[in-house]
């Protein structure tokens, strides 16, 4: 950013919407984060209850939004087609 105070406040902080593959339970997990590798190191470090049965986590696939509520109406919409087909259409599968 060097020292052009402009820049700083151009930067903008980026929601992601994100897909991850457990091969031990043939699954995939769908969130969203403020901060997506935070995220995956916490849910491979069995921080959450949802996913902590099939560490190894992946990373299959990310979305950016500019706000939360977008990545969260996103990560909604993906979940309620629940179709693992769906799924891997998005991440190329």
């Amino acid at each position: 950013l060097g020292s052009n105070p402009s820049a700083i406040t151009s930067l903008k902080i980026l929601f992601t919407v994100y897909i991850l593959y457990s091969v031990s339970l043939d699954r995939y997990y769908v969130g969203h984060s403020k901060n997506i590798l935070d995220r995956i190191k916490r849910h491979n470090a069995g921080w959450s209850k949802a996913t902590k049965a099939g560490i190894p986590w992946k990373l299959m696939y990310e979305e950016a939004f500019d706000t939360k509520s977008a990545a969260y109406r996103r990560e909604l919409a993906i979940k309620a087609k629940k179709s693992k087909i769906y799924i891997e259409s998005l991440i190329g599968k």
